[in-house]
This record gives C-alpha cells, structure tokens and sequence, in this order.
C-alpha cells in the first residue's frame, strides 16, 4: 500500500528534480530502488518524519545533492556513500546517530559542504586530508613493528587470511588517533582502509612504540572518564564508545529488530527463538567467569569488625567475551527484590541474592553466592550506565495477576529497555533522552514511575505502564525537572518519596518539588545547597557526584573538597527555607567522612540503611567502609551537633592480587561498591572489567 502510494507521488514529481516523501510513516522496505530509479535526474529529497532505519543500498539517485532525513530512526550512515554529489545532508533528531557518524559522512561524501545546517568543509577536508594521513602512517607503522614478520616468504592464502584477521583485530584495538569521543570513528577508518597495509618500510620515527601505545590507549581514554575531554556537543565523561558493529541489537534482547517501540505489539514467537540463544550465552559465561587468578592481600585500617571474605571476580562484561578486555568500566548495579516481599516491606528480607549489574554493552544478573552468571542482556551499539528494578503485578492469561520483576537498563543512546527478567525477555523501549541517560531510579511507593537523569540536564518522570500478556504496553512523560548542569546521582527524599527529589550534578546539589498534583509540568529547581569549600567558605557550585540517603533524614554526599564525605539532614536543611522565596540553603552538616584524598571524579557512594552503613570505593581498588550506628541516634536529635573531627573509616577493605596471565592487574578504579539491604554481600564495580563479591562472615 506504501508502495503504491511512494509510487503515485513519484509519478507526479518525475519531470521534477525536487521529491518530497516526508510524513508518509515510510519504512526502508517501502524505498524500492526500481521506484527510485526512474528518479535518476532527481536533486533534492525530502524523506523527514518517517520510520526509516537505515538506506537500501542501490536507490540510484546519481545527481542527489540535498537529502533530508529528520526525525527518522536511522542507525548508520555509511549507505550515504552511494549519493557521491550530494552536497547538504540533514538527520537531526535521529537518536541512534552520534558525533562518529557525523565524521563518517564527512568521511564518505566528498562534496559535502553542510551538515545539519552548518558549513563542515574546513572540518571536512581535515577528516579527509589529515585525519586519513596520520591514521595510515599508525596503521603502516604497527604492521611494520608487530605484523611483517609474521607473513613467510613463501606465503599461502590461508596463511594471509590469518594474519590479515588478526592484523585488523589490533588495529582497532592499538592503533589512536584523536579524542576519546571519536573512538568509533577511528576503528571504523582503520578498517577501511586495508588496501595500504604492504610490507613497505615505514619512515624512520614513524613506529608507534607498543608500551605507548598500550599505555595510552583511546580505549583507556574513552573508558576512563576521569581523563576524557569533552568534545564538541558531546558532554558525557563516563560513556565509553562501542565497536563499529552495525545498529542491530544483538542477543538476549534477541533479534532485537522486534524490539517493542513504546507501546507497539511484540510480534509473537519470538520467545522461544531468544531462550535458545540466552541459553549458549550463558553457557559461554559459565565456562568464562574463572578468567583471574585470586591471590588475596589481608590488610586494613581501623578498628576491624567487619570480616569480609572475597568470594568471586568475574569479567562478564567483556566485548566479545574476551578474556582480555580488562578496559570496560562497570558503573551501577542493585540488588533484585523478593517477589514475596514486596520493595516496600522490611528491607532485611525484601532482595535476593541475585543482582543485576552493567557495564559495556551489557547487563548481567549475577548469583552472589555461586558466582555464577545467570542472564546476559547485549546490545552491540549501547554503552549501559544504570540500572533499577521494580515489580509489577501482570495480567498472565484468563485474567489472572502475577507479580513479576522487570529490569529497567539505560546509557549512552537515552534509551531505558524494560526486560521481563523471569521470560529472559526485553519487551520494550523508551526513548526517553537524546543524549545519554546518567542514572535512573523507581519510586518507592508508584511502581510504574521511573525517574531518568541525562546529559541533557533534565530529569524525566515516566510512567512506564504494565504490559498485558501480549507485552502490549503505554509509557508517558508526566513531568520534567529543569537543571542548570548534568545531573550524575538522584534520589526521592525517603519521608515523601511523592514531594522531593534531590540530584547531585556536575554544578551542586539541587531538590525539586515533584508533587504530580500542579498543573506544572516542567519545573524548575525549587533549592540549591551550599557546602563548606577547600578556603573555608561557602559554596554552591562544585561537582556532586555521590549522593544517597543513610536513613530518612541523613543524606550522604561527595564532594566540594577533596578527601571528604559529607553527611548532613534534609529536613533541617530544608527547613530553613521557610515560607520565603529562598532557594540558596546552607546544608546542615552533621558530620564528615575521612576519604582518599584523590580528585578523580564518579567513584561513587552508597548506603545500607538498615546497617548504618556508607561504602565508597577509591582510586586504588580499595572499598571504605563506615559504621555509623553509635552516631545516628545524637544526628536524629534536634538540637544534634555537628561531629568536630571527621570520622575515620571503620575498616578499609583492600584490592586482592589479581593475575592474569601472571601479570599483576594495576590501577584499579572502584567505580561503585553497593551492599544487599541486609548486607550479607558487598559487589564491587570497577574500571577494569572487573566484578569482585565479597560475603560478609
């Protein structure tokens, strides 16, 4: 139907050289290149406001020269190279397209001249001329240093073949240029151009040392946000670039071109399909969680009464499952809660074992206890930064309700994925950012409602709905929260979890009034906090990148000066405000956390209520841990004080030797370090791939 109505509006332009086929919900299988070549002559097209996702890859449309897609879902670009005269490009508003494929255009279209409306040809003829130059030299340089003497004189085609599969393999994996965000540009171009890898002798000074290389490589950049620079509109530090793999989502969310887009039906079938692949997965991860050697180092500081046993290290979240990508940084992970508990009734018996945790381009749900890996969730494109449980009571079949957990996962596309955990199924999707999602947290008392956090600066509220038995389901956006810099950390005020939100964000600490009931849909920040800084004074406006309530008063945070940790109270802070129009509030602080002395960034905090527990992790590989039971009591007073000293850490947990290949893992970062509610298990995230259980004895 589609076709034949393309094909009426292309009978009518054929004489012309302007087409225009926007708002038609056009899909790529509706871009027939025999309708498309009658077009030879054609200009400019206008495919804006449609469905597409990628180009057929023979359109014929030789003299092209302006060529909008807007507000479609394109994934890749590179299809773009067969309009060789095309000379204005747009593709605004199509989220899977990042800063790397702006460069590949640049790359691909020689006469490109605008793109998105800007003039890219000074930056063009760089991409081209410079970029492609220094890259050759790297690529000739490596083969010259590590590849040429692996080929014989007396060479077989097999034996290329090998050396050119692992060849290319290295490539992408030593040879840099550029910034950290550029990443996937790079392994992409490296790729492209094989054709000048000979066994010609390199210039001299031209070899790229390997142990530089190594040391500094852009995959080291990108992972390490504490050092990537930001790079035109692309603010995010902590999102590591994927491979150069095609946008197709690959298992468990299993075939993922069914993936449900916000509410459209999931065909039927695909279940079964996505189990047998879910289950080599997960035989792979079985074989692969040995990957490191343990040899543990016992020492502590303070007062030890704590005994923590390290039970596993697993690197689950390699690409490719390689045993050899300890590069991956893991960020957030939380413990799933008992079905027959509920989240909302003693935490001491409401979480499982079982947790989920992310990092690269995958989610794993791991069994503490056992280690072992008991679901694996990729995306190829994706790069994950958090994720939050909730449970929801579903229509089954003939009306009957069961309560289940859903996983929701989201990161560097601003896409939140809903997976039903218990049918190993990623039943939908919400485009909810179009720049990377930070964090993401669950109301505690409205189970539909999911707060996002993204480099966008806003925070979004969504109802994200119930599926039926069909996985149908309804997600909307009931509010918006307005923020003045990157939002890192959240999280709703325990007493009214409905009323206030605090964010920890790259510019200070901020609360808003989240009550559904005003009319008001997108809100500014209704309080700004003020900390004590390195000279003594007051300040608002300092990076806050660990946030998290120790009970339903006392928050925790970091940081406004090295080395420290504040703990203060909400509601006396806030109080302060008082009926006026304030907004600037000077926090309350209770009391202050001895800490490394580290400036790195997004080594965050967390709590375990029920203990009085707060876990930060440093820049070494070691987990401080503090006991605050004999203070909470006096904090709880009104007239509580604030501590004179800062409390000293109860016991220090330090990073055990780890070998692999009986080498010593070094720098070690612990991105996050998060205990279940009874806190039996600490899981500790780290910068090198690494995920360590501890089980408290």
């Amino acid at each position: 139907m589609k076709s034949r109505k393309v094909l009426s509006q292309i009978s009518k332009l054929i004489q012309y050289l302007d087409c225009s086929l926007s708002k038609l919900q056009l899909k790529t299988g509706d871009l027939d290149p025999r309708l498309f070549s009658r077009l030879r002559h054609l200009q400019k097209l206008d495919l804006s406001d449609n469905l597409l996702d990628k180009f057929p890859n023979s359109l014929t449309l030789p003299d092209l020269r302006v060529l909008n897609c807007n507000n479609n879902k394109l994934e890749d670009v590179t299809a773009l190279k067969q309009f060789p005269l095309l000379e204005e490009l747009t593709y605004e508003n199509n989220v899977y397209l990042t800063l790397n494929d702006d460069y590949k255009v640049m790359f691909l279209l020689e006469n490109l001249r605008l793109l998105n409306g800007k003039d890219i040809t000074k930056l063009a003829n760089h991409v081209r001329r410079v970029n492609s130059r220094k890259l050759t030299s790297k690529v000739t340089a490596h083969w010259e240093k590590f590849f040429r003497d692996q080929l014989p004189e007396k060479y077989t085609a097999e034996q290329v073949k090998s050396i050119k599969k692992k060849f290319l393999k290295s490539v992408q994996t030593n040879v840099v240029y550029g910034p950290s965000s550029l990443s996937e540009f790079t392994r992409w171009r490296v790729t492209v151009t094989p054709s000048k890898r000979k066994r010609n002798h390199s210039k001299p000074g031209s070899g790229n040392k390997r142990s530089k290389t190594q040391a500094n490589t852009e995959e080291e950049a990108v992972v390490n946000p504490r050092k990537s620079s930001r790079v035109q509109d692309d603010p995010a530090p902590d999102k590591p670039r994927t491979s150069n793999q095609p946008a197709k989502e690959a298992t468990p969310e299993q075939g993922a071109e069914g993936t449900q887009k916000n509410g459209e039906q999931f065909p039927k079938g695909q279940s079964n399909r996505r189990s047998s692949q879910l289950t080599e997965e997960q035989k792979s991860q079985e074989q692969d969680n040995g990957v490191v050697s343990l040899i543990p180092v016992k020492n502590s500081k303070g007062k030890e009464d704590v005994s923590a046993e390290p039970l596993h290290f697993l690197q689950c979240h390699s690409k490719g499952n390689s045993r050899e990508d300890f590069k991956t940084q893991l960020w957030s992970c939380v413990f799933e809660p008992l079905l027959d508990c509920g989240a909302r009734k003693d935490p001491i018996v409401s979480s499982s074992r079982t947790v989920a945790t992310c990092g690269g381009e995958s989610v794993c749900l791991i069994d503490c206890e056992t280690g072992t890996v008991l679901k694996k969730y990729k995306v190829a494109t994706e790069e994950f930064f958090s994720v939050a449980w909730t449970t929801l009571t579903m229509v089954i079949s003939n009306s009957r309700k069961k309560s289940h957990n859903i996983l929701v996962a989201a990161g560097r596309r601003g896409i939140v994925k809903l997976i039903h955990v218990a049918a190993d199924f990623c039943y939908g999707e919400i485009k909810a950012h179009k720049k990377p999602i930070a964090t993401v947290c669950f109301s505690p008392t409205r189970e539909t409602h999911l707060f996002t956090a993204s480099y966008d600066k806003r925070i979004a509220l969504w109802d994200i709905g119930i599926p039926d038995c069909d996985y149908n389901f309804k997600a909307s956006q009931l509010l918006v929260l307005e923020v003045l810099s990157i939002p890192l950390r959240i999280a709703l005020v325990p007493t009214c979890p409905d009323h206030y939100l605090l964010a920890g964000c790259e510019d200070g600490c901020f609360a808003w009034n989240i009550k559904l009931d005003k009319e008001q849909k997108s809100r500014p920040f209704e309080a700004e906090f003020q900390f004590p800084d390195e000279d003594g004074g007051m300040t608002t406006s300092h990076r806050v990148d660990g946030l998290a309530f120790l009970n339903d008063d006392v928050v925790v945070s970091k940081s406004s000066k090295p080395g420290c940790i504040y703990l203060w109270s909400w509601s006396r802070s806030f109080d302060t405000k008082g009926k006026g129009c304030q907004r600037t509030i000077s926090a309350v602080i209770l009391a202050e956390l001895e800490w490394s002395l580290t400036d790195l960034s997004y080594l965050t905090l967390s709590t375990c209520p029920a203990k009085d527990y707060v876990f930060c992790g440093d820049e070494k590989g070691s987990v401080w841990m503090y006991n605050l039971s004999n203070y909470t009591a006096a904090w709880s007073s009104a007239k509580g004080k604030r501590s004179d000293r800062r409390i000293p850490p109860t016991q220090i947990l330090k990073w055990p030797e780890l070998r692999e290949n009986g080498e010593q893992l070094s720098e070690v970062l612990i991105n996050n370090v998060v205990s279940d509610p009874a806190f039996t298990y600490l899981v500790v995230l780290t910068s090198v791939n690494i995920t360590a259980i501890w089980k408290k004895s």
